[in-house]
């Protein structure tokens, strides 16, 4: 038994005569007959009662029509599935972020992404960019946002879609509060809360490599993964951090945030999405896509998602 026969038993079943059978699957009657004939014997029971005035279906023939019809809609919903998902617009695409995607990027892109392909599945975890980058190289994810610049060493494919700057956060009660504008060297002898050593690695690499720069090593309090997390905190009055200027839309009136002056580029970072050119899947292709164009044009009514200074 095979599905070729299945759909040739349901063509004669629904026509009842194989010469009409025969027209609506574009075959000759011959070879029509001879495959239900077949089909048949493998059963071991007949399907159809032949008679003066036409065909008949048989009790055997009656019991398994429903089934032969529900086995080729099940057959034409899985080749629409594999057409679907090979072309982009269907399947399962697997993403983990980092906590920050979710205060602009994803508001603006997850929506548009899923009115224009409601048919892919996006199962969606938080995730530190060390380990995205980990389980993008070993085919655990099809696509992760991840803090950048990376300086742990991947064979991921990472580009940058959203671009900010680093800016400092500090509790409202705070003497350095009241400035406007503040340099990094008046951060000096603050107690710093950190990026982790172990989940948030390229983060933590970039705020220490910016204080070294301006001359001084941030004196570490207290070490977190999160960006809210390390804004909490703050607010708590455990010290200073450097966070993206995106986690302001996040923050209460506990803390205050200030850009710093100097250090341009070092200040630099940005949100890249991060694939795997041996693995990445079709519908992985067109969220990038979707991100490049918001990136180039943005939303009506919305600004395009374009850095505000030069990219790192």
């Amino acid at each position: 038994m095979n599905l070729r026969q299945i759909n040739q038993f349901i063509a004669v079943a629904e026509a009842l005569n194989f010469r009409k059978a025969a027209e609506h699957l574009h075959m000759a009657q011959p070879p029509l007959s001879v495959s239900i004939k077949r089909l048949e014997d493998d059963l071991g029971s007949p399907l159809f009662l032949r008679e003066r005035r036409g065909l008949r279906l048989t009790a055997t023939g009656e019991a398994i029509l429903a089934h032969a019809k529900l086995i080729a809609f099940h057959s034409d919903q899985l080749r629409k599935s594999a057409a679907d998902a090979s072309g982009g617009i269907g399947g399962k695409l697997r993403i983990a972020f980092v906590g920050s995607a979710t205060y602009t990027l994803f508001p603006r892109a997850l929506p548009q992404f899923r009115e224009r392909y409601p048919l892919v599945e996006l199962d969606l975890r938080e995730c530190s960019t060390t380990q995205i980058l980990r389980e993008i190289e070993q085919g655990e994810l099809d696509l992760g946002f991840v803090r950048y610049p990376v300086i742990e060493a991947t064979t991921a494919c990472l580009q940058p879609v959203e671009y900010d700057r680093l800016v400092a956060v500090l509790p409202t009660g705070s003497p350095l509060a009241s400035r406007k504008r503040l340099k990094l060297m008046d951060l000096a002898h603050e107690p710093f809360i950190m990026y982790s050593s172990v989940s948030a690695l390229n983060l933590r690499g970039q705020v220490i490599s910016v204080c070294q720069a301006a001359g001084f090593t941030p004196n570490v309090a207290q070490e977190a993964v999160q960006v809210q997390t390390i804004v909490s905190l703050v607010e708590s009055g455990m010290g200073v951090a450097l966070v993206p200027s995106a986690s302001q839309a996040q923050a209460s009136r506990g803390v205050v945030f200030r850009e710093l002056s100097g250090a341009s580029e070092q200040l630099n970072v940005a949100l890249a999405v991060a694939t795997h050119p041996k693995t990445e899947l079709p519908a992985a292709v067109r969220f990038r896509e979707l991100l490049t164009e918001l990136r180039q044009t943005g939303e009506p009514g919305k600004p395009a998602i374009t850095p505000p200074i030069a990219p790192p």
